[in-house]
């Protein structure tokens, strides 16, 4: 049935006030305006932003659709679009690339100024929702909003991939692993025979792991407080897991004393202040870099002694690995078809949309790496 310029009802997870349950709810979704794309989703991961936004921890209206680690396939253009057509297989882009602000010129800016996430305005370019519930205006969630079987997203936030690629297992491309793989080897450039140390084993920190052993890393110590996370991690590359609430001391004191002078490279994948002040005690004071890839809550603040970094660390904020998201994420999908990198163990849950209540139980108890939900 063509579709194409009609309202689609169909199924979505609506999350209808801040710390409430996902309800599945059949909502309407508007065909696409000038310069958008609808897409028919095939797969989406549940990601800790998704937590973040479902527990109050970031600015977003409700109610709204979450999700924005996406695969599908173009149902339907607006006017004036070019760099996708019906058909196309694509990923959404949290991090879009409009290819005309400052951070998009320029050769090392990635945090494009259309980006809606800091803070989420929850509608479209023209300041209005293509999501409807019962005539009840529901909004996006970062422009991308992929917990729903189609979605509307501007054309600089989606991006066309090859036509080979698994769609059930790529969404991982779309956020998690240009996230975690791309902070060690794009954003740290970890370098061969470094120690590294990540705070936070779940999907991204997972994905940080791969690309500090792909990078050569000597030792990688891997922090968490839910130790059935520790197998998969040693086998992803892991030398040394770390659990803070089993140490006597604080576990920066502990990876000091393991390293003899700190981590040349400290990631912190949580978004929890106390631990992105770990990270960055773990650092060796001269020379350690220290990457914040966790999104905070809202309104925190991060207070350092100033005169631990006179000494010569870094401090580096991390989004979505510094890649330009339109321009390098097809790359990595093409790196994944031909066996450059390997993100199929990321993927350890596979179940359908209808099951979504039983996906979000299983990251909430941490039985998780990725749990990826097919529509």
């Amino acid at each position: 049935m063509d579709t194409a310029g009609k309202t689609i009802t169909c199924r979505a997870a609506i999350a209808w006030k801040e710390k409430s349950p996902l309800k599945i709810e059949e909502v309407q979704v508007e065909p696409p305006k000038s310069g958008e794309v609808r897409i028919k989703m095939a797969s989406t991961g549940i990601c800790g932003t998704d937590d973040h936004v479902l527990k109050g921890d970031l600015s977003m209206k409700y109610p709204l659709i979450p999700g924005h680690e996406g695969a599908g396939i173009v149902e339907s253009v607006g006017d004036g679009v070019c760099s996708v057509k019906p058909g196309d297989k694509v990923l959404t882009l949290i991090v879009p690339q409009c290819g005309e602000c400052d951070a998009c010129l320029h050769c090392l800016g990635n945090f494009c100024d259309k980006q809606d996430i800091l803070p989420c305005s929850g509608v479209m370019m023209d300041g209005t929702s293509r999501f409807s519930y019962r005539g009840q205006t529901v909004y996006h969630s970062f422009r991308t909003s992929t917990f729903t079987e189609y979605t509307v997203v501007p054309e600089f936030a989606v991006v066309k991939i090859d036509d080979a690629a698994p769609l059930d297992k790529v969404c991982l491309i779309s956020c998690g692993v240009p996230t975690g793989y791309g902070a060690a080897v794009n954003s740290a450039k970890v370098t061969p025979g470094s120690t590294c140390v990540v705070f936070g084993l779940g999907g991204v920190g997972s994905a940080i792991v791969m690309g500090c052993k792909a990078s050569g890393a000597s030792r990688i110590i891997g922090v968490d407080i839910n130790e059935q996370k520790f197998c998969r991690a040693r086998a992803l590359g892991v030398t040394d897991c770390l659990n803070p609430t089993k140490l006597q001391k604080p576990v920066q004191e502990v990876v000091m004393e393991m390293t003899g002078v700190g981590a040349n490279f400290a990631f912190e994948a949580i978004g929890k202040i106390e631990t992105m002040l770990a990270a960055w005690n773990s650092c060796n004071n001269s020379y350690g870099v220290c990457l914040i890839v966790g999104v905070a809550p809202v309104n925190t603040q991060l207070c350092l002694q100033a005169v631990s970094i006179v000494s010569g660390k870094t401090l580096k904020g991390v989004c979505l690995g510094d890649y330009k998201t339109k321009d390098c994420i097809p790359q990595l999908v093409t790196d994944y078809l031909q066996n450059k990198i390997n993100i199929d163990p990321l993927v350890t849950h596979q179940l359908p949309f209808n099951e979504l209540h039983k996906a979000m139980k299983l990251y909430y108890k941490g039985k998780t790496i990725r749990c990826v939900l097919l529509f």
